[in-house]
């Protein structure tokens, strides 16, 4: 499974093998774009320091005490822009702002609070 992602992947950006929480649905639990990834407060010290030494140096990586957990699902972004659920905490979304560096609405999609369920973005221009 993960040789596929590896041999289409791995020349545009790096694949890594983790966990997050010591669980492997790491997409559903984390966010992030080429300047950072946010990672929930569930997640291991070892699991933190393994994505910080796997990513380049110009990833940054930050771990969030955020209820709503499940990053990957109230989140939605690309490079410039993120869409959040209404309900994340004020300092969440400011994280959002400062470690992805893109501008950030509180939203929902289709009346839909689950954002990063609903929708996802790219940097392609059509």
């Amino acid at each position: 499974f993960y040789s596929i992602f590896e041999s289409e992947l791995s020349q545009h950006i790096p694949v890594v093998h983790a966990t997050i929480a010591g669980c492997r649905f790491v997409g559903r639990t984390t966010v992030g774009n080429r300047r950072g990834i946010l990672v929930p407060n569930t997640t291991s010290d070892i699991e933190l320091q393994h994505l910080c030494n796997t990513l380049p140096d110009n990833v940054v990586v930050q771990r969030i005490e955020e209820r709503l957990s499940a990053l990957g699902n109230i989140v939605a972004c690309n490079d410039h822009v993120a869409l959040v659920h209404p309900d994340v905490a004020r300092e969440t979304e400011d994280v959002i702002g400062d470690v992805l560096g893109v501008e950030v609405f509180r939203q929902t999609v289709g009346g839909q609070a689950l954002v990063g369920s609903y929708c996802k973005f790219t940097n392609q221009v059509s």
